[in-house]
């Protein structure tokens, strides 16, 4: 039985999904896990024929700077490691983008490009 925090979480992330299918991208895979950490989503953007990694993050206030500012240096960091394991499974690496997906109340922020490797 997932926690309140893990159920809010899941949530989040269905509804990140859902926003990013509706604008043409599709699921790779979800909660990629390994050593480094997790990262949420991992989708293509046919459009653009890129590999897309997503790090959703959900806030219900602005108090500590919001749901992207959370996404700090250290978080960064750990993604970017857990995006080059998911890579090796990958003969010719594709192109590929970090996103954060940031979610207060009811709106939602893409962020294309949040940051590079």
């Amino acid at each position: 039985m997932p926690s309140p925090r893990q159920a809010s979480g899941q949530m989040a992330e269905d509804r990140a999904l859902a926003y990013l299918q509706q604008r043409g991208l599709k699921l790779i895979e979800r909660n990629f896990r390994c050593k480094a950490g997790e990262i949420d989503l991992i989708l293509a953007e046919p459009a653009s024929n890129l590999l897309v990694f997503v790090e959703v993050r959900q806030r219900n206030s602005q108090r500590y700077g919001g749901a992207a500012a959370s996404v700090t240096r250290s978080k960064q960091a750990k993604l970017i490691i857990a995006a080059q394991i998911f890579l090796l499974r990958y003969a010719a690496l594709p192109a590929c983008r970090f996103d954060v997906i940031a979610i207060e109340d009811d709106a939602i922020e893409w962020i294309k490009q949040a940051f590079e490797a």
